[in-house]
């Protein structure tokens, strides 16, 4: 089977990479055989869409899982229309990740496990988690929000000019249960 793994580097023996849209490279992995291809991100520094121009590359690649440390709600929206599954909560080295993948210790998630923008943060340029009103269940006017909450956020469908725009004025904070 074909997946991808999101990488800070080129090899097996890098680790994975937290953010699906913002990483340096895609390991695309034959599960059978550990022959990888290392293909680099074109995306990584675009102000915005890059998880949406991540996943459809995913897709051109014909990938059918894709492991990450994260996934926000557009690029799942494109990975899951491309019918490709995705593995949040990889980490550690790449071969690791596709180890644990093959022994079932990772499985698919029914959802993004993080807001719109995630790979934007500090580490990037942008505002850190605590300065954004974004995936805290506020209405906010940042990001193309335009006063939603965050659930209505994650649920509207395909995003705006506006909302693949917001660049790095606004970071966004893991998603939390509401109570």
């Amino acid at each position: 089977m074909k997946i991808a793994v999101t990488s800070k580097g080129r090899t097996l023996a890098d680790q994975v990479d937290p953010r699906f849209g913002r990483c340096p490279y895609f390991l695309v992995v034959d599960t059978e055989t550990l022959q990888a291809e290392a293909v680099e991100n074109p995306n990584l520094a675009l102000g915005g869409g890059a998880g949406i121009q991540s996943a459809q590359l995913m897709a051109e690649h014909d990938v059918k899982v894709v492991l990450t440390g994260n996934c926000g709600p557009n690029a799942y929206q494109t990975l899951n229309a491309a019918e490709i599954e995705v593995v949040v909560g990889a980490s550690g080295k790449v071969r690791d990740a596709v180890e644990q993948f093959k022994s079932g210790t990772l499985s698919s998630t029914q959802g993004p496990n993080v807001a719109s923008h995630f790979g934007m943060g500090a580490d990037a340029g942008g505002q850190t988690p605590n300065q954004c009103n974004r995936g805290s269940g506020q209405a906010s006017s940042a990001c193309g929000s335009r006063g939603r909450t965050n659930d209505e956020n994650m649920n509207k469908k395909p995003p705006t000019e506006e909302d693949t725009t917001c660049n790095a004025s606004c970071s966004s904070r893991r998603f939390t249960e509401q109570s």
